[in-house]
């Protein structure tokens, strides 16, 4: 790992809810609809408030409300949150295989030149249980990441040719294909995640940041161990991101609280669905996401109670501003540089991140670079 004094500037990012939003989750409907008029106002809340980026998650169907509850599509959403902010920027999670490369590829570009160089890109190989299958994708976890790779190749293939692109792979075959404009400057970077031996391998080989969803900090170490082996066997510098929820309040009780009142009007129905989509399903992150703990509590100040009722990411930190930043602390000693934060309701606790977390973390990574 670099020295501390050599480590960039950590980054923090907030998050779009295209799910919808509220001071409960797992509702059968959201108390806050993903409208653009409520989503512009959370992206322009993180703008204002200084963060680096927004992550827009893809789904098919509702992931934390009822599946038939409204979802903002992710990449008309992105397209139009990008008009109406001027900085901040956006990293859209896209599954490579639901639309057509050259296309995808032209969107991309276009999305990155109308809005000043503000794109990045997570790609997403594998899916939520049964998100994929009911819209007729049915290739495997082998499959989905070869083709994945491939995507990213062809991608750069046509953003950096200088002229007519050519790429001959299994899944996808360009013959003198053309993007033109092509992205600003070196264009949109890749982020990766994943925890199973195969997603590492892919990051080593492609990804510009890997990102993880939190974890028990043990576990983490262990994780970006690993990748670092996988990095070092490509000769590729390793940058590491995480996502995680965050639940602060001025005492520890409260914040307590907060988290049980978080999940306390789920919908049986909804939790059902969740459930549903986990049982069987061979993605380590999500089966980590959702292991079992006396009141979900699976670390001092982590908690996995959002996994009853969210697709994915489904643990947060809790606590006071200060136990939060210590948290969050140990994991940047770790060697993770890219924060990507969100809280319940987005545009009230994007305030609360900004004001009372963040400036903290801040103070600590300067002190432990100064000793």
């Amino acid at each position: 790992m670099a020295d501390l004094k050599e480590r960039p500037e950590p980054k923090f990012d907030w998050f779009i809810p295209i799910d919808g939003d509220g001071h409960h989750a797992g509702t059968w409907q959201a108390e806050r609809p993903p409208t653009f008029e409520y989503l512009r106002q959370v992206v322009q809340t993180a703008e204002d408030l200084g963060f680096y980026s927004l992550l827009i998650p893809t789904r098919f169907a509702n992931g934390l409300f009822s599946e038939e509850a409204p979802l903002a599509e992710t990449w008309t959403t992105a397209t139009a949150l990008a008009a109406v902010t001027r900085r901040i920027r956006f990293l859209v999670a896209v599954r490579p295989g639901f639309i057509s490369l050259g296309l995808f590829a032209q969107m991309a570009a276009a999305f990155d030149e109308m809005s000043g160089g503000r794109l990045d890109i997570n790609i997403v190989p594998g899916g939520i249980g049964n998100d994929l299958e009911r819209l007729g994708e049915a290739t495997d976890q082998a499959t989905r990441y070869e083709r994945a790779e491939e995507f990213i190749d062809a991608c750069r293939a046509l953003w950096t040719a200088s002229g007519p692109a050519h790429y001959d792979g299994q899944f996808y075959r360009l013959n003198g294909a053309y993007c033109s404009p092509s992205p600003c400057g070196d264009g949109p970077k890749f982020y990766l995640g994943g925890v199973s031996e195969r997603a590492m391998e892919l990051s080593a080989r492609q990804a510009d940041i890997h990102l993880g969803w939190i974890e028990p900090i043990e576990q983490t170490a262990q994780r970006l161990d690993s990748l670092r082996k996988q990095f070092h066997k490509t000769g590729r510098t390793p940058c590491f991101g995480i996502r995680t929820h965050l639940v602060v309040r001025d005492t520890e009780d409260e914040a307590w609280r907060a988290a049980g009142e978080l999940i306390a009007q789920a919908d049986p129905r909804v939790k059902a669905q969740r459930s549903a989509t986990v049982q069987g399903i061979t993605m380590v992150g999500v089966q980590a996401q959702s292991r079992e703990a006396p009141d979900h509590r699976v670390g001092p100040h982590l908690w996995n109670g959002l996994s009853e009722v969210r697709v994915n990411c489904g643990s947060a930190l809790v606590g006071t501003p200060e136990q939060v930043s210590d948290e969050l602390l140990s994991y940047w000693l770790l060697g993770l540089d890219e924060f990507i934060l969100s809280g319940f309701p987005h545009v009230e606790e994007c305030h609360r991140a900004a004001g009372q977390v963040i400036p903290l973390l801040k103070e600590k990574i300067a002190d432990a670079k100064a000793t």
